[in-house]
């Protein structure tokens, strides 16, 4: 959620990016206690008057960043997930996802995520409120379509399923020989297929 603009220019989304980029790559190196908004708007090459006309806080810039990295391409909006089969849309962002999933980046952001939701909760509160709930609702909302369909049980409980499916990606990838995209790829088929969201694998 980004701090309210007053009159003048209109923004700059290059110079939203090398922010939000620079953000991210300190969060990752440092973690939120090693992060401040002036070492970001140096990284950036931007003031750090520049950086506050966007965010408030260094959370609320830190949350967005994560969210930016982690939606590329593999979030669909929500007028596929009220419009599209769910399998459909399953199948179109898994390629994607496993790519995202099997990088040594999303390794490295997905441990210091879990780490910062003890030791800086804020961070993680404006992030679940903002990013998470959000996309919660629109896997619950591919779920129900899915009960509909008839490969989701209608007794089934949407937030385990939930929880199931996300809590499976990040126990396979702060494994210790984490897999590779096309592992990623098998695995996740298999996770979503026993959610009800793939179809059954060919005999």
């Amino acid at each position: 959620m980004t701090a309210t603009r007053g009159r003048g220019r209109p923004r700059d989304p290059e110079t939203d990016a090398s922010i939000l980029s620079a953000a991210l790559e300190l969060f990752v190196e440092r973690g939120v206690e090693g992060t401040s908004i002036e070492q970001v708007a140096k990284r950036a090459g931007v003031g750090k008057l520049t950086v506050y006309r966007r965010w408030s806080s260094k959370e609320e810039l830190l949350a967005q960043a994560i969210e930016q990295w982690v939606s590329t391409e593999v979030t669909p909006s929500a007028a596929d997930v009220y419009a599209l089969p769910p399998q459909a849309i399953v199948e179109r962002v898994l390629p994607a996802a496993a790519e995202m999933a099997a990088s040594p980046g999303f390794r490295a952001l997905v441990s210091r995520i879990m780490g910062s939701a003890v030791s800086h909760p804020v961070l993680m509160e404006i992030y679940w409120r903002h990013y998470v709930l959000p996309r919660r609702e629109l896997a619950a909302a591919m779920l129900r379509r899915a009960q509909q369909d008839g490969t989701v049980a209608l007794d089934a409980d949407l937030d385990v399923l939930i929880d199931m499916m996300a809590g499976a990606v990040t126990y396979r990838v702060l494994q210790p020989d984490p897999p590779d995209a096309a592992e990623m790829l098998r695995y996740l088929t298999a996770v979503y297929r026993q959610a009800g969201l793939c179809p059954p694998a060919e005999e």
